[in-house]
């Protein structure tokens, strides 16, 4: 349960936003903390990909049943928008910051509250916490938290087209009617979602221009 674990910043997936949608606010991401004199700290809980939401909505009934809502104060799935270009269209999409990972609020040294480790434990999904060299949860520094809090709910600047190309590259259009050429990257237009990318074309060097999907490193 309790084996050191690193955390890797990745994106995964998880579904377009609709056009307009405001993000989360914080009153509905997170509950008030009570005040009754427990130090409480964040700490990332690691669980099975794809089971992130499930486990974590797991974890907040669990504790409601068990009378322990104010040990379990918060719990959320990091995720962010993240803008990308696609046959010229925008689109808005919500991705997990740390796929098999949810951040949990809890009072400090969890593990010294038996019944509390006893239910985090219990929930199907769940493997273990980011731990230091005594085995015991590492808790997150609040900068980091109020970090990805402030991107959940949108008050950090919009989101950009996700590029994942530089100048100079070598890549290989895997789409569109130049579909198979390799060339190297001359220029991106992150606004457009477009690059330059010069190929040879009967032995000739040539300019194109690509979407950024359109195109894989090669």
């Amino acid at each position: 349960m309790d084996k050191e674990k690193n955390i890797k910043t990745q994106g995964v997936e998880s579904g377009d936003v609709k056009v307009g949608e405001a993000p989360i606010t914080r009153d509905q991401l997170l509950k008030p903390v009570p005040d009754d004199g427990i130090v409480r700290r964040w700490y990332a809980l690691h669980v099975l990909t794809a089971k992130e939401y499930e486990v974590c909505d797991k974890l907040l009934k669990l504790a409601k049943q068990r009378g322990m809502e104010n040990l379990v104060t918060n719990a959320f799935v990091p995720k962010q928008r993240v803008a990308e270009v696609r046959g010229g269209v925008q689109k808005v999409k919500e991705q997990k910051c740390f796929p098999g990972y949810i951040l949990v609020q809890l009072p400090e040294h969890p593990e010294k509250y038996p019944e509390l480790w006893a239910m985090i434990k219990e929930v199907p999904g769940v493997t273990g916490f980011v731990s230091g060299r005594r085995n015991a949860p590492t808790p997150l520094s609040d900068e980091e938290v109020e970090h990805l809090i402030a991107i959940m709910v949108g008050e950090q600047e919009p989101p950009k087209p996700k590029l994942e190309f530089s100048v100079g590259d070598r890549v290989k259009i895997v789409e569109g009617p130049f579909a198979n050429f390799v060339g190297v990257i001359e220029e991106i237009n992150q606004e457009r979602g477009t690059m330059k990318v010069t190929v040879e074309i009967f032995n000739r060097a040539t300019s194109i221009e690509v979407e950024t999907w359109q195109a894989e490193l090669f």
